[in-house]
């Protein structure tokens, strides 16, 4: 049976990186892309909820089926599965990210939001992102990768309410070492804001910041990538802190 693919990711249905990876999903079946119509990076699981949705259909993909969408990318995931595919599909792909989405970027991403509303749906998804923020970056890499990951879920399937976070650091193929299945690294931004005046004397600001990473341990997804490893992140969507649970009973009445 022919499967049907969802493409989506945050960067628009503009970017670079979808167009990279529909060029892979339509080796493995019927491709829809359901994307945003502008930027969304660093929209988290955001949705609509105070304006209207509005698709309409996108001609750049020539024989893929595709629409643009004013929302958030979880809009996006949202409105394909109930408004225009009618049914989920077999597998959902998120990407590719320009720009990493490695250790707790995870929550501020679009990118990856999309695969986790996929797997809120019980969909096999996988977001990609490349270590390259270029507008033109070079894809060939992680297209790679994505074609074994990709071919290797639809074989075998995913953990329940489970996606993969895959990032590939900026090499070519010869240069990477291999695919570690890692833990998501505990590291956080160190952040800043610039102050500025605008002509008319009002203050604003630009968020800025250091990335610092703390986690030393091998295992994790930052040591892999510094490595020069493409890294799967296992990803669940429960937040809960179980250790914890047995710790705060004195909350209880």
């Amino acid at each position: 049976m022919n499967k049907l693919i969802l493409v989506t990711n945050d960067d628009s249905i503009h970017a670079k990186g979808i167009k990279e990876l529909v060029a892979v999903a339509k080796l493995f079946g019927q491709v829809v892309v359901v994307a945003p119509e502008k930027p969304q990076s660093g929209m988290g699981h955001a949705i609509t909820i105070s304006n209207p949705l509005r698709i309409q259909k996108y001609d750049g993909f020539n024989d893929v089926e595709a629409y643009e969408c004013s929302g958030t990318p979880v809009d996006c995931v949202k409105i394909a599965i109930f408004e225009i595919l009618k049914r989920k599909p077999d597998i959902l792909l998120s990407g590719i990210n320009h720009g990493e989405n490695s250790s707790t970027n995870v929550l501020y991403s679009g990118t990856m939001s999309a695969a986790i509303e996929g797997a809120m749906e019980s969909i096999p998804s996988i977001g990609f992102s490349l270590a390259d923020f270029d507008a033109d970056a070079n894809f060939e890499a992680t297209k790679n990768i994505a074609h074994q990951i990709i071919d290797k879920v639809i074989q075998n399937g995913l953990p329940e309410n489970t996606c993969l976070n895959v990032n590939v650091p900026k090499l070519s193929m010869k240069d990477i070492k291999g695919i570690k299945v890692c833990a998501q690294a505990h590291a956080y931004w160190d952040d800043k804001f610039d102050s500025r005046l605008d002509q008319f004397g009002r203050p604003y600001y630009w968020l800025t910041g250091d990335f610092s990473d703390m986690d030393q341990r091998e295992n994790t997804d930052l040591f892999a990538l510094k490595n020069n490893f493409a890294t799967v992140v296992p990803t669940h969507f429960d937040l809960t802190n179980y250790n914890a649970i047995e710790n705060l009973k004195y909350l209880e009445k």
